[in-house]
């Protein structure tokens, strides 16, 4: 009789395993479990990654690959309208949209694109926060005195003595 497992690691595959999955247009680790194979995508940490996996009914200690399409169907739905699952609004990571008001969890593009266009609000209503991050400046009132040197050339330049005249 033919051994129906390969032996990944320290656990077992069956022949149905996916060692490749693509949620939202990311390809996850298969033989990662589900949510640390969750937090490779970009707006997904650990913590909403667990409490997705939870929520919708999946072992957290499962492989991404070992799930079936009906489950990985589940998060990607679950990771689309996370308080339709039940997660909390304080967990999501765009609350209070500007232009909508609504609490969103956004998603790999979206959450660039976002970002950009509010940091382009900012400059164009000439906010402080836009003023700083026109300047590439820091934001968030850190101190800039002796940190945020980057790129400027830093310390003590000698005075050059001057030559003797005859």
């Amino acid at each position: 009789m033919l051994n129906c497992y390969a032996k990944i690691g320290d656990f077992r595959v069956s022949r149905e395993f996916n060692y490749i999955v693509r949620i939202h247009g990311t390809n996850l680790d298969g033989t990662k479990a589900v949510p640390y194979a969750l937090n490779d995508i970009k707006g997904v940490g650990i913590r909403i990654a667990l409490s997705i996996t939870k929520s919708i009914g999946v072992d957290p200690t499962l492989r991404l690959g070992s799930l079936s399409d009906a489950d990985v169907k589940r998060l990607e739905e679950a990771l689309d309208k996370p308080q339709g699952v039940g997660i909390p609004k304080w967990m999501v990571n765009h609350r209070k949209d500007p232009m909508t008001g609504e609490d969103l969890h956004l998603l790999g593009s979206d959450l660039d694109l976002r970002t950009k266009d509010e940091i382009e609000l900012m400059r164009e209503t000439r906010s402080w926060k836009g003023e700083r991050h026109a300047r590439g400046i820091k934001v968030r009132g850190q101190h800039t005195k002796t940190a945020a040197r980057k790129g400027r050339s830093v310390g003590v330049s000698k005075k050059q003595p001057q030559a003797t005249r005859k």
